[in-house]
């Protein structure tokens, strides 16, 4: 099944939202079958800015619901959200 990268980034305060979701965000991701990884985009001092996601989905429009169905774009954490075919070329999932 083909990999989707989910790449989202924050709108700009959106930290405290963010914050206050990521349990619930977490608790979604942890039970979403089709997940590979995932983790936040990180400015330079370390604060979260964003997310990138990778599913296994048999389509984009089944990656998409991933992304959209995400608590952190519900409350609108994200100021966009993109998704994309990728693939692995280095390392294992």
């Amino acid at each position: 099944m083909p990999l989707y990268a989910i790449i989202c980034k924050d709108k700009p305060g959106a930290l405290q939202t963010r914050l206050d979701i990521r349990p619930t965000h977490l608790d979604y991701l942890n039970n979403s079958p089709n997940l590979k990884l995932a983790g936040a985009l990180l400015d330079d001092d370390g604060d979260p800015i964003g997310s990138i996601i990778v599913v296994e989905a048999e389509d984009k429009t089944t990656a998409q619901a991933q992304a959209d169905n995400d608590p952190f774009t519900k409350a609108g954490v994200f100021e966009s959200v993109e998704v994309r075919p990728w693939r692995l070329a280095i390392g294992a999932l």
